[in-house]
Protein backbone atom coordinates (compact mmCIF):
# COMPACT_ATOMS: atom_id res chain seq x y z
CA UNK A 1 0.00 0.00 0.00
CA UNK A 2 1.56 3.21 -0.94
CA UNK A 3 2.24 5.71 1.96
CA UNK A 4 1.96 9.59 2.30
CA UNK A 5 5.47 11.58 3.79
CA UNK A 6 3.79 14.05 5.93
CA UNK A 7 0.84 14.90 4.82
CA UNK A 8 -0.80 18.24 5.54
CA UNK A 9 -3.04 17.86 8.22
CA UNK A 10 -6.41 19.66 7.41
CA UNK A 11 -8.64 21.25 10.25
CA UNK A 12 -11.42 19.45 11.40
CA UNK A 13 -13.80 22.02 9.85
CA UNK A 14 -12.93 23.06 6.74
CA UNK A 15 -14.30 27.00 5.22
CA UNK A 16 -15.21 26.52 2.01
CA UNK A 17 -15.15 29.21 -0.54
CA UNK A 18 -17.82 27.99 -3.63
CA UNK A 19 -19.56 31.25 -3.27
CA UNK A 20 -17.00 33.79 -1.86
CA UNK A 21 -17.16 35.81 -5.61
CA UNK A 22 -21.20 36.24 -4.32
CA UNK A 23 -19.86 38.04 -0.40
CA UNK A 24 -19.07 41.00 -2.21
CA UNK A 25 -15.96 41.19 0.23
CA UNK A 26 -13.06 43.03 -1.59
CA UNK A 27 -9.33 42.43 -0.45
CA UNK A 28 -8.75 44.30 3.42
CA UNK A 29 -12.29 42.88 4.13
CA UNK A 30 -11.71 39.11 3.35
CA UNK A 31 -7.88 39.62 4.78
CA UNK A 32 -10.25 40.22 8.10
CA UNK A 33 -12.76 37.38 7.19
CA UNK A 34 -9.88 35.30 6.99
CA UNK A 35 -8.11 36.41 10.49
CA UNK A 36 -11.80 35.44 11.82
CA UNK A 37 -11.90 32.12 10.28
CA UNK A 38 -8.61 31.21 12.01
CA UNK A 39 -9.64 32.37 15.17
CA UNK A 40 -12.29 29.61 15.73
CA UNK A 41 -9.82 27.52 14.93
CA UNK A 42 -10.55 26.53 11.33
CA UNK A 43 -7.24 26.47 9.22
CA UNK A 44 -8.23 24.45 5.83
CA UNK A 45 -9.43 26.62 3.39
CA UNK A 46 -11.43 24.84 0.44
CA UNK A 47 -11.24 26.17 -3.60
CA UNK A 48 -11.47 24.62 -6.98
CA UNK A 49 -9.88 26.47 -9.90
CA UNK A 50 -13.53 26.89 -11.58
CA UNK A 51 -15.44 28.65 -8.01
CA UNK A 52 -16.52 32.09 -9.20
CA UNK A 53 -15.57 31.65 -13.11
CA UNK A 54 -12.02 30.88 -12.03
CA UNK A 55 -12.27 34.05 -10.03
CA UNK A 56 -12.15 32.79 -6.22
CA UNK A 57 -8.49 31.09 -6.20
CA UNK A 58 -7.28 35.07 -7.46
CA UNK A 59 -9.19 36.87 -5.00
CA UNK A 60 -8.32 34.91 -2.12
CA UNK A 61 -4.14 35.20 -3.28
CA UNK A 62 -4.83 38.91 -3.57
CA UNK A 63 -5.77 38.63 0.28
CA UNK A 64 -2.82 36.00 1.24
CA UNK A 65 -0.23 38.88 -0.53
CA UNK A 66 -2.02 41.50 1.14
CA UNK A 67 -1.16 40.39 4.60
CA UNK A 68 2.71 38.50 4.56
CA UNK A 69 2.80 35.54 6.75
CA UNK A 70 -0.61 34.87 6.53
CA UNK A 71 -0.45 32.20 3.85
CA UNK A 72 2.22 29.59 6.67
CA UNK A 73 -1.19 29.68 9.11
CA UNK A 74 -3.41 27.73 6.71
CA UNK A 75 -3.80 25.18 4.89
CA UNK A 76 -4.98 25.25 0.73
CA UNK A 77 -6.99 22.83 -0.60
CA UNK A 78 -8.32 23.79 -4.41
CA UNK A 79 -9.56 21.02 -7.06
CA UNK A 80 -8.72 20.55 -10.71
CA UNK A 81 -9.99 18.48 -13.82
CA UNK A 82 -13.20 20.24 -14.88
CA UNK A 83 -12.87 22.20 -17.82
CA UNK A 84 -15.76 24.58 -18.07
CA UNK A 85 -16.42 27.59 -21.03
CA UNK A 86 -15.41 30.46 -19.57
CA UNK A 87 -14.34 33.63 -21.42
CA UNK A 88 -11.38 32.73 -18.65
CA UNK A 89 -10.33 29.74 -20.36
CA UNK A 90 -10.99 30.48 -24.32
CA UNK A 91 -9.68 27.58 -25.06
CA UNK A 92 -12.17 25.65 -23.32
CA UNK A 93 -14.69 24.70 -26.54
CA UNK A 94 -16.96 22.66 -24.63
CA UNK A 95 -17.96 21.23 -20.28
CA UNK A 96 -15.75 18.41 -19.92
CA UNK A 97 -13.33 16.24 -17.45
CA UNK A 98 -9.35 16.30 -18.18
CA UNK A 99 -6.94 14.56 -15.99
CA UNK A 100 -4.21 14.74 -18.24
CA UNK A 101 -1.01 15.09 -16.89
CA UNK A 102 -0.99 18.66 -19.49
CA UNK A 103 -4.25 19.76 -17.65
CA UNK A 104 -2.94 19.05 -14.20
CA UNK A 105 -0.03 20.67 -14.24
CA UNK A 106 -0.96 24.03 -16.46
CA UNK A 107 -3.98 24.28 -13.80
CA UNK A 108 -1.68 23.28 -10.56
CA UNK A 109 0.49 26.31 -12.28
CA UNK A 110 -2.60 28.66 -12.76
CA UNK A 111 -3.46 28.38 -9.34
CA UNK A 112 -0.25 28.46 -7.85
CA UNK A 113 -0.12 31.69 -9.55
CA UNK A 114 -3.51 32.83 -8.73
CA UNK A 115 -3.24 32.24 -5.13
CA UNK A 116 0.07 33.82 -4.93
CA UNK A 117 1.60 31.02 -2.90
CA UNK A 118 4.52 28.43 -3.62
CA UNK A 119 2.23 25.22 -2.90
CA UNK A 120 -0.82 23.70 -2.55
CA UNK A 121 -1.51 21.64 0.46
CA UNK A 122 -3.49 19.17 -1.31
CA UNK A 123 -4.89 18.79 -5.03
CA UNK A 124 -7.98 17.14 -5.39
CA UNK A 125 -9.46 15.79 -8.93
CA UNK A 126 -12.93 17.51 -8.84
CA UNK A 127 -14.78 14.71 -10.75
CA UNK A 128 -14.23 11.41 -12.72
CA UNK A 129 -12.87 11.49 -15.68
CA UNK A 130 -14.10 8.93 -17.96
CA UNK A 131 -10.61 8.67 -20.26
CA UNK A 132 -8.48 8.58 -16.68
CA UNK A 133 -5.32 7.49 -17.43
CA UNK A 134 -4.35 6.49 -13.57
CA UNK A 135 -1.18 5.28 -14.10
CA UNK A 136 -0.01 8.86 -15.84
CA UNK A 137 -2.01 10.68 -13.13
CA UNK A 138 -0.38 9.07 -10.74
CA UNK A 139 3.61 9.90 -12.07
CA UNK A 140 2.08 13.37 -12.35
CA UNK A 141 1.11 13.58 -8.92
CA UNK A 142 4.64 12.68 -8.10
CA UNK A 143 6.36 14.58 -10.13
CA UNK A 144 4.19 17.40 -8.72
CA UNK A 145 5.17 16.33 -5.47
CA UNK A 146 9.00 16.48 -6.05
CA UNK A 147 9.11 19.63 -7.26
CA UNK A 148 7.26 20.81 -3.90
CA UNK A 149 4.33 22.39 -5.61
CA UNK A 150 1.75 19.90 -4.15
CA UNK A 151 1.89 18.46 -0.39
CA UNK A 152 -0.89 15.76 -0.94
CA UNK A 153 -3.43 14.73 -3.27
CA UNK A 154 -7.07 13.47 -3.62
CA UNK A 155 -10.38 13.12 -5.44
CA UNK A 156 -13.48 14.29 -5.21
CA UNK A 157 -17.13 13.31 -6.14
CA UNK A 158 -15.18 9.62 -6.80
CA UNK A 159 -17.03 6.42 -6.19
CA UNK A 160 -15.33 3.82 -4.35
CA UNK A 161 -14.12 2.02 -7.19
CA UNK A 162 -12.52 5.04 -8.94
CA UNK A 163 -10.63 5.90 -5.55
CA UNK A 164 -9.53 2.41 -5.14
CA UNK A 165 -8.16 2.30 -9.45
CA UNK A 166 -6.08 6.01 -7.96
CA UNK A 167 -4.91 4.76 -5.05
CA UNK A 168 -3.07 1.70 -5.37
CA UNK A 169 -1.18 3.15 -7.51
CA UNK A 170 -0.70 6.90 -5.24
CA UNK A 171 -1.47 7.19 -1.73
CA UNK A 172 -4.38 9.42 -1.21
CA UNK A 173 -5.66 11.82 1.26
CA UNK A 174 -9.08 12.31 0.94
CA UNK A 175 -12.37 11.82 -1.14
CA UNK A 176 -14.38 14.92 -1.21
CA UNK A 177 -18.13 14.09 -1.12
CA UNK A 178 -21.91 14.66 -0.69
CA UNK A 179 -23.18 14.09 2.63
CA UNK A 180 -25.77 15.59 4.87
CA UNK A 181 -28.83 14.29 7.08
CA UNK A 182 -30.99 14.76 3.98
CA UNK A 183 -28.05 13.19 1.29
CA UNK A 184 -26.83 9.64 2.54
CA UNK A 185 -25.75 8.29 -0.68
CA UNK A 186 -22.49 7.90 0.70
CA UNK A 187 -23.29 5.39 3.74
CA UNK A 188 -25.35 2.86 1.48
CA UNK A 189 -23.09 2.92 -1.95
CA UNK A 190 -19.77 1.94 -0.17
CA UNK A 191 -17.98 5.06 -0.03
CA UNK A 192 -17.79 5.97 3.76
CA UNK A 193 -17.22 2.26 4.21
CA UNK A 194 -14.11 2.84 2.08
CA UNK A 195 -12.76 5.61 3.93
CA UNK A 196 -12.71 4.12 7.27
CA UNK A 197 -11.16 0.70 5.86
CA UNK A 198 -8.06 2.75 3.99
CA UNK A 199 -7.91 5.34 7.11
CA UNK A 200 -8.76 7.99 4.89
CA UNK A 201 -10.63 11.35 6.34
CA UNK A 202 -13.58 12.40 3.99
CA UNK A 203 -14.56 15.90 3.47
CA UNK A 204 -17.99 16.83 3.26
CA UNK A 205 -19.99 19.22 0.92
CA UNK A 206 -23.16 20.62 1.48
CA UNK A 207 -23.57 19.01 5.05
CA UNK A 208 -26.47 21.26 5.32
CA UNK A 209 -28.33 20.10 2.24
CA UNK A 210 -27.52 23.32 0.38
CA UNK A 211 -29.66 25.06 2.98
CA UNK A 212 -32.62 23.05 2.59
CA UNK A 213 -32.62 21.30 6.23
CA UNK A 214 -33.53 24.95 6.86
CA UNK A 215 -35.85 26.52 4.02
CA UNK A 216 -37.12 22.93 2.26
CA UNK A 217 -41.05 22.12 2.54
CA UNK A 218 -40.73 18.34 1.73
CA UNK A 219 -41.62 15.93 3.83
CA UNK A 220 -37.86 14.56 4.31
CA UNK A 221 -36.59 17.95 5.28
CA UNK A 222 -39.64 18.38 7.52
CA UNK A 223 -38.57 15.19 9.52
CA UNK A 224 -35.21 16.14 9.66
CA UNK A 225 -35.28 19.34 10.61
CA UNK A 226 -37.95 17.62 13.74
CA UNK A 227 -35.22 15.63 14.77
CA UNK A 228 -32.13 17.89 14.94
CA UNK A 229 -34.41 20.31 16.64
CA UNK A 230 -35.23 18.26 19.19
CA UNK A 231 -31.51 16.98 19.23
CA UNK A 232 -30.69 20.61 19.53
CA UNK A 233 -33.42 21.46 22.32
CA UNK A 234 -31.24 18.41 24.47
CA UNK A 235 -27.14 19.46 23.48
CA UNK A 236 -29.13 23.63 24.01
CA UNK A 237 -27.37 24.13 20.04
CA UNK A 238 -28.68 24.71 16.86
CA UNK A 239 -30.26 22.79 13.73
CA UNK A 240 -27.37 23.40 12.36
CA UNK A 241 -24.81 22.48 14.72
CA UNK A 242 -26.59 19.38 14.99
CA UNK A 243 -26.66 18.63 11.34
CA UNK A 244 -22.66 18.98 12.20
CA UNK A 245 -22.75 16.76 15.12
CA UNK A 246 -24.58 14.16 13.12
CA UNK A 247 -22.04 14.01 10.42
CA UNK A 248 -18.96 13.67 13.01
CA UNK A 249 -20.23 10.68 14.44
CA UNK A 250 -19.38 8.70 11.60
CA UNK A 251 -16.06 6.54 11.91
CA UNK A 252 -14.51 7.73 9.15
CA UNK A 253 -13.91 11.37 10.93
CA UNK A 254 -15.64 13.31 8.44
CA UNK A 255 -13.98 16.98 7.40
CA UNK A 256 -17.00 19.06 6.70
CA UNK A 257 -16.64 22.20 4.78
CA UNK A 258 -18.99 25.74 5.28
CA UNK A 259 -20.13 27.01 2.55
CA UNK A 260 -20.77 30.72 4.74
CA UNK A 261 -19.17 33.85 4.93
CA UNK A 262 -21.06 34.54 8.04
CA UNK A 263 -18.94 33.71 11.11
CA UNK A 264 -21.63 32.61 13.26
CA UNK A 265 -22.49 30.42 10.73
CA UNK A 266 -18.54 28.57 10.89
CA UNK A 267 -19.34 29.40 14.42
CA UNK A 268 -22.37 27.07 14.71
CA UNK A 269 -19.77 24.83 12.70
CA UNK A 270 -17.19 24.23 15.40
CA UNK A 271 -20.22 24.07 18.02
CA UNK A 272 -20.49 20.53 16.40
CA UNK A 273 -16.96 19.36 17.41
CA UNK A 274 -18.19 19.36 21.00
CA UNK A 275 -21.14 17.31 20.57
CA UNK A 276 -21.00 13.54 20.38
CA UNK A 277 -24.38 12.10 19.07
CA UNK A 278 -25.11 8.85 20.77
CA UNK A 279 -25.61 5.71 18.56
CA UNK A 280 -29.76 5.95 19.34
CA UNK A 281 -30.00 9.54 18.27
CA UNK A 282 -27.31 8.98 15.27
CA UNK A 283 -30.30 6.91 14.01
CA UNK A 284 -33.13 8.62 14.81
CA UNK A 285 -31.81 11.41 12.67
CA UNK A 286 -31.26 8.68 10.00
CA UNK A 287 -34.78 7.46 10.29
CA UNK A 288 -36.17 10.86 10.25
CA UNK A 289 -34.33 11.47 7.05
CA UNK A 290 -34.93 7.58 5.15
CA UNK A 291 -38.70 7.68 6.83
CA UNK A 292 -38.89 4.33 8.24
CA UNK A 293 -36.89 2.39 10.83
CA UNK A 294 -33.45 0.12 10.23
CA UNK A 295 -34.88 -3.24 8.36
Amino acid sequence: MPSLDDPPTLSPVVAGLWRLHEWGLDTPALGRWIEQVLALGITSFDHADIYGGYTVEAAFGDALAAAPGLRDRLQIVTKCGIKLVSPQRPAHAIKSYDSSRAHVTASVEASLRALRTDRIDLLLIHRPDLLQDPAELADTFERLRAAGKVLAFGVSNHAPHELAMLHRRCALLTNQIEFSPLQMKALADGTLAQCVDLGLRPMVWSPLGGGRLFGGSDEQARRVREALQSLGAQHGASVATMAYAWILRHPARPLPITGSGRIEALREAVAALAIRLSAEDWYRVWQASIGHEVA
